[in-house]
């Protein structure tokens, strides 16, 4: 889970970069009512507090923005 580790400069970095991609996903989700964009903005604002890896945490950013790109309808 948390130790002080994961409280370095890269990890706050990708949390602030990919908790405000995932804050403006879940704002758009809910204004056009589409639970898709939501569900990973929710992710992406949630997700950098249960890795600790720095590896880790950026490559699940990628990957769930990646998502938000090419699963959108």
């Amino acid at each position: 889970m948390l130790s002080l580790d994961s409280f370095g400069q890269s990890n706050l970095f990708a949390n602030l970069i990919f908790g405000s991609i995932g804050f403006v996903a879940f704002i758009y989700g809910k204004k056009m009512t589409l639970w898709r964009p939501m569900t990973i903005g929710i992710c992406l604002m949630a997700y950098t507090y249960f890795c600790s890896g720095t590896l880790a945490v950026y490559l699940i950013g990628i990957v769930l923005t990646a998502m938000l790109y090419f699963w959108r309808d």
